[in-house]
């Protein structure tokens, strides 16, 4: 089309397609684009300033894609006085709206299925705590298996409660979920840790580190399914929590590592009922075509995120909904080279952070951030930063701030060796797991066949209800897409 000789932003007659980036890239597009249309209009007027910000909240929405229709209707606003809506205040978010169509946009079931939790025994992996092995049901009639840390000495009150949530490959059989069930049972948690779908005693070959979930499954509503049921298994761990006698479900958290951040960057948005969240080893909830859109994993990670394209300014958008609900911390370490930690820096999350304040109309509550110089990519709640924050939320028992801020560490890749411990290969490094410095000493090497929750036997009769292959035939079933 020509451009406009009129000072006023002239129609277009076809959709457009622009490059993916953060909002002051597609921003900087927008404005580009009707400037060259139309030399003779002023874009920095109030009516047409509104307009970009629209046109430029729109194209983020959709994927970088700007529809024709949408754009001529609100030039119209921006040309006739008459036809622009009367100012009004910037409208709130709804928040219980934006959780139940999150919910609704991944399968998430509302309600959520009954818990049905039983227990087949406990066994002490170190000494005063006692470890007790259990089940509790998810969606598409499955069931996840568990071990579930506490001291064997109980407190006076009742005990805070905290979710492990896996990184890709890990579960509960992993190194620092164990070493997380001990430590902050001595700290006098409830701690529960689970195998996500596909791995340990929800595969059907029982091997840990298969990553079977990353396997891609047409249409994409599957991995739509996936991200539902992976944070559906959280959220069933929090009801599992909440119902202990001995575990207070006003003092609930949960922490997550790589994939497992990506996992609480949702459900933490959704999940009222925790008190505090820790994400580490990510949190760096991004733009279109960013980190996590053009995730590999695209039934875990990039196929849910951009599912969530209608929230707008996504990242801002879940933290609103964090700190509607409560405090989170984001810990990462400077040299994550996983998630793009260097690439991004910490001006992303200032960044962030104000667009988040911005929406949620105050700081109260909005993420903190905490760096560890030079670390990689490690299950940072481990370390004394995190430990003192979870304290100053959940209030353990048996510590105190000064208790953590003298507790001796542990270097992991050390411990490991010693031990005969496992790490993924890909992480038994210095930079990565292995440099970890994690509170406390003297954890013993669980052997692996202790941390089964199932007796074997009951296991092999009830496989279905726990493997892969059952949920790939059930949400199969359930798919409305072709």
């Amino acid at each position: 089309m020509k451009p406009s000789t009129k000072n006023t932003i002239a129609e277009i007659e076809k959709d457009y397609d622009f490059q993916a980036g953060t909002r002051e890239q597609v921003k900087a597009q927008i404005e580009k684009f009707v400037q060259e249309r139309n030399p003779k209009v002023n874009i920095a007027t109030a009516a047409n300033a509104a307009f970009i910000d629209r046109m430029t909240t729109l194209v983020m929405e959709r994927g970088g894609h700007l529809i024709a229709d949408d754009y001529n209707f609100n030039a119209q606003q921006a040309n006739s006085p008459s036809l622009k809506p009367k100012p009004q205040a910037p409208a709130k978010p709804n928040r219980e709206d934006e959780r139940a169509r999150i919910k609704a946009a991944l399968f998430v079931p509302s309600p959520l299925p009954a818990l049905r939790p039983e227990s087949y025994g406990q066994f002490e992996p170190a000494p005063g705590v006692v470890a007790e092995r259990v089940s509790y049901a998810t969606d598409y009639g499955l069931r996840v298996p568990a071990i579930v840390y506490r001291p064997r000495q109980l407190p006076a009150g009742k005990m805070p409660g905290i979710v492990v949530v896996n990184g890709h490959g890990g579960d509960k059989f992993s190194w620092y979920s164990f070493y997380t069930g001990i430590l902050y049972a001595r700290a006098g948690a409830t701690v529960i840790t689970y195998d996500p779908i596909g791995e340990g005693e929800r595969n059907l070959q029982r091997k840990d580190g298969s990553r079977q979930h990353d396997r891609t499954v047409d249409p994409p509503e599957m991995g739509r399914r996936m991200g539902g049921l992976m944070i559906t298994d959280v959220m069933q761990a929090v009801s599992y929590l909440a119902q202990r006698s001995d575990t207070d479900a006003k003092r609930l958290a949960a922490v997550g590592y790589s994939m497992g951040s990506f996992v609480l960057g949702i459900t933490c948005a959704v999940e009222t009922r925790l008190n505090s969240c820790v994400l580490a080893g990510g949190g760096n909830l991004d733009g279109p075509g960013g980190y996590w859109d053009s995730s590999s994993k695209l039934m875990c990670q990039a196929i849910p995120y951009k599912t969530l394209l209608f929230l707008g300014d996504r990242g801002a958008a879940l933290y609103d909904l964090h700190a509607d609900r409560g405090s989170t911390l984001v810990i990462n370490g400077t040299a994550d080279d996983v998630v793009s930690i260097p690439r991004m820096g910490a001006t992303f999350f200032d960044d962030l952070r104000k667009r988040t304040i911005a929406l949620h109309g105050s700081e109260k509550n909005v993420f903190a951030v905490e760096w560890n110089q030079g670390g990689g990519h490690r299950p940072y709640w481990l370390t004394r930063p995190a430990a003192l924050w979870l304290q100053k939320h959940l209030h353990f028992p048996n510590w105190t701030e000064s208790s953590i801020a003298a507790m001796p560490e542990t270097h992991i890749l050390e411990w490991a060796g010693k031990g005969h411990v496992v790490i993924d290969k890909l992480y038994a490094t210095e930079l990565r797991e292995g440099g970890t410095r994690a509170l406390g000493t003297g954890f013993p090497a669980i052997p692996h066949d202790d941390m089964n929750a199932l007796p074997v036997e009951r296991w092999n009769r009830d496989k279905d209800l726990y493997v892969y292959e059952t949920w790939l035939k059930e949400a199969k079933a359930r798919c409305t897409e072709k």
